[in-house]
């Protein structure tokens, strides 16, 4: 089904995801460490990482600041035994998409893996969204807007996705928090805004964005 990659320190539990997810039908390549995992991808494309944070040596943060500079826009899974609020929105403004907390739930973390591997990424007929005139490709979380074409973040992607459905409607920063970060309180970091910063900077300062001050974000049309 999909090839993933598990980057741990300990070979107990790369064994056990490895056969995990062997089970389940995809194929696994496994790191012990992050210089290992960054060595690896230059060479070996995969659908999901599932990146433990904590690990002698570089952490887990090289791993996803290594996949964010290379542009890629590959899922990470972060499992991670540091489960304060500050370090779960630190990893997913560095782009992961999830953060497990260990020890984790065989279970729920094969669901997790489900979920982000289960539908295709590079399905020609995937569907488009349009607004405000930007031109957002789900399938390969691609947008477009007048001549620039960029390829989004997991969490660029779903922030731009939320707004753009939401067009014309104003976004609470709440709202943003919960439905894109999967956040229920406000940590008092700038993760939103540092989102949004990334959007203008790969699209343009001038896309319709919005800074509603004192309340949030919203989307609008071109007049």
């Amino acid at each position: 089904m999909a090839r993933v990659m598990v980057v741990d320190d300990e070979e107990r539990v790369r064994g056990l995801l490895t056969r995990s997810l062997a089970s389940e039908g995809h194929s696994v390549v496994t790191a012990a460490t992050a210089r290992a995992a960054i060595d690896r991808l230059e060479v070996v494309d995969v659908d999901l990482v599932v990146l433990d944070l904590v690990m002698p040596g570089a952490s887990g943060l090289t791993v996803l600041d290594a996949i964010q500079q290379s542009r890629r826009t590959t899922p990470v899974i972060v499992l991670s035994g540091v489960t304060d609020v500050g370090t779960r929105v630190e990893v997913l403004d560095r782009g992961a998409v999830d953060v497990v907390a260990k020890p984790f739930s065989l279970t729920e973390l094969l669901a997790r893996v489900r979920r982000n591997v289960g539908a295709p990424r590079t399905d020609p007929d995937d569907p488009v969204l349009e607004a405000g005139g930007i031109r957002l490709d789900l399938g390969r979380r691609r947008a477009t807007f007048r001549d620039v074409t960029a390829s989004l973040s997991e969490r660029e992607f779903a922030l731009l996705t939320h707004l753009m459905r939401r067009k014309g409607q104003a976004c609470r920063r709440e709202e943003l928090l919960h439905d894109v970060w999967h956040l229920d309180l406000d940590p008092g970091s700038n993760v939103v805004e540092v989102c949004v910063g990334r959007l203008r900077s790969k699209l343009g300062q001038d896309i319709p964005v919005e800074t509603l001050r004192g309340v949030g974000y919203g989307l609008y049309e071109e007049p």
